[in-house]
């Protein structure tokens, strides 16, 4: 319990530190938000009248003093561009963008395990040593690259689905599930590599421990022994990763969306930042660190939880 409370008390500091950098961050970025509203109304001092009503002529730490006070109320604030709360801004984006990383997450963890498994029943045979070779390939593939090379082989030359035709929700579930699974695939595959080799290597180093020869000794073969015994002892790492790797695809999802012009959070901050919208952006950057940064915190506890042996150290 002890080691809950500290680390829950690290998250809360590091949450805070995070909305602090953000809101920081884009004050340092050129360019003020007066100008792109105003546009060919712009004068000094319509600029400055703007400012005094948006309240951008406080100190900055006043300002984030009173964005965070209103963020914790459920708050957002209004969006400059669309001239609406940013939540219903967000509405439509987040849900995409949920969907797509669950559905890489899970391409992932499918993809992965049984492959991992099998990498090390045939490490000896074609397959396994061919199968390492294009796994560390893989693994170095960036996602958006991945993303280009999908959208030319399975939407122009195959033509399974048409490049930058998104089917909403509303319209299609199917359809939309369809469109996705690609963007999704792009994401899944280098992390599902890097998962495998993490398995593959957990996996080869239980077998060194005693109680594989004991399984030996009692007649059981080698995948017996893997499936048996080994493999959920090599779990742990495996475990820990997947629950890490849910944050690092939400913040993956944000490229992909560009090369497969998905509507979701990513191509919205991307113009949210190009149009000085930043009520709208600052929430998108605080909502992705913040999944990042609890995700790390829930596999952490995991980890604690079912390893007595971490817990104790």
């Amino acid at each position: 319990m002890q080691y809950v409370v500290k680390k829950t008390g690290v998250l809360i500091a590091t949450l805070l530190l995070v909305s602090l950098f953000a809101f920081l961050a884009f004050e340092i970025i050129p360019g003020d938000p007066t100008t792109m509203l105003l546009g060919s109304d712009y004068t000094p001092e319509r600029a400055e009248a703007l400012r005094e009503s948006m309240g951008l002529n406080r100190n900055v730490f006043a300002r984030y003093l009173s964005w965070l006070a209103a963020f914790l109320r459920g708050d957002m604030g209004t969006s400059y561009s669309y001239a609406m709360p940013v939540h219903e801004v967000l509405r439509g984006k987040l849900g995409v963008t949920a969907v797509l990383s669950v559905m890489s997450w899970v391409l992932v963890t499918a993809l992965s395990l049984p492959l991992g498994v099998a990498l090390v029943r045939y490490q000896n045979k074609p397959f396994g040593k061919i199968g390492v070779s294009v796994n560390q390939i893989l693994m170095a593939v960036p996602p958006f690259f991945l993303g280009i090379l999908l959208t030319y082989l399975f939407g122009l030359l195959l033509k399974a689905f048409t490049p930058g035709k998104f089917i909403p929700f509303e319209e299609s579930v199917p359809r939309c599930l369809g469109y996705l699974f690609f963007p999704a695939l792009a994401i899944s595959i280098p992390k599902a590599a890097k998962t495998v080799k993490l398995l593959r290597n957990a996996i080869l180093s239980e077998m060194k421990r005693d109680y594989v020869l004991t399984a030996y000794s009692h007649g059981n073969s080698r995948w017996m022994v893997i499936k048996h015994h080994v493999f959920r002892n090599a779990l742990l790492p495996v475990v820990t990763y997947l629950a890490m790797s849910l944050a690092d695809i939400v913040a993956s999802s944000i490229i992909v969306e560009q090369v497969f012009v998905v509507p979701g959070l990513g191509r919205l901050l991307v113009a949210s930042i190009s149009n000085r919208d930043y009520p709208v952006a600052l929430c998108i950057v605080v909502m992705i660190a913040s999944v990042v940064v609890v995700m790390n915190y829930l596999a952490d506890i995991l980890t604690q939880t079912i390893d007595p042996r971490v817990r104790l150290s």
